[in-house]
């Protein structure tokens, strides 16, 4: 199983440990294309705080994430899965699994990024601030930047069983799976149950809930069909339909009436 997440628009401090080492990031297939995002972030970070601030979208209140930016490659790195945080990583909880679903972890977990692409859990990285929707001067926007090298490199990481989808669509747009491999991807909406409708907060609490359930159980679905009834036997309520044609994604809806 490949679970798919987004990373969080808050992130922990970097660590005191030895600064950023590229080559030791996992899928090296993504190496070019992220020393060109690390290049231009940083440059534009040294440089002009005015034009950095405006390309970032950052409010007045965040503009120290820029000096952040520019100390990328001397700033102390630490697990990915220690530098995300947020309410989706909050209630996964890395931290607190036992060391068996920790390994189920840095085997099954791929945080998307607009600096990285996409990093294992246990991939050292300084803390940063720069978004899959950023357009930067020279790359232009990354998602697009992002596609080619993820399209080479991401069918090989996906393996031959589950892919469990529970980006935002801006991290989406980055890799979408294809043929057979969309085939047994899902997808995860998570509903408001009494209105029907998207609620961030709960989106992304119960998305990281589910992830836990999963490791903390040693869940190992086969696809998506398997998903379902899991995620069911989990205590989860979920409406879902099999695809029309082949080759096409799942979708589930996983409604909830409050978070604990």
């Amino acid at each position: 199983m490949l679970v798919l997440l987004p990373p969080s628009e808050g992130k922990a401090p970097s660590g005191r440990g030895a600064p950023l080492k590229p080559e030791s990031l996992s899928l090296p297939g993504l190496a070019e294309a992220r020393a060109a995002v690390l290049d231009e972030l940083v440059e534009l970070c040294l440089g002009d705080e005015e034009k950095a601030r405006e390309v970032l979208g950052l409010s007045e209140g965040l503009r120290g994430e820029i000096a952040k930016n520019g100390a990328l490659r001397t700033a102390g790195a630490r697990p990915a899965g220690e530098i995300y945080t947020g309410v989706l990583y909050d209630s996964l909880g890395l931290a607190s699994l036992d060391a068996a679903a920790k390994k189920r972890a840095a085997r099954s977990l791929l945080v998307f990024s607009g600096l990285w692409g996409a990093v294992r859990v246990t991939d050292k990285i300084p803390s940063y601030r720069c978004s899959m929707g950023v357009k930067l001067p020279g790359l232009g926007a990354l998602g697009t930047h992002w596609r080619t090298a993820m399209a080479a490199t991401l069918p090989e990481v996906a393996g031959n069983g589950l892919v469990l989808d529970l980006r935002s669509a801006a991290y989406a747009a980055a890799w979408k799976p294809k043929g057979e491999i969309a085939g047994r991807t899902a997808s995860v909406r998570v509903l408001h149950a009494p209105t029907r409708k998207v609620v961030s907060h709960f989106n992304k609490a119960t998305k990281g809930r589910i992830v836990r359930s999963l490791l903390a159980g040693g869940v190992r679905p086969g696809g998506p069909a398997e998903l379902v009834e899991a995620l069911r036997d989990l205590g989860y309520v979920v409406e879902a339909e099999a695809p029309k044609k082949a080759g096409a994604a799942w979708s589930l809806d996983v409604l909830v009436d409050e978070i604990h």
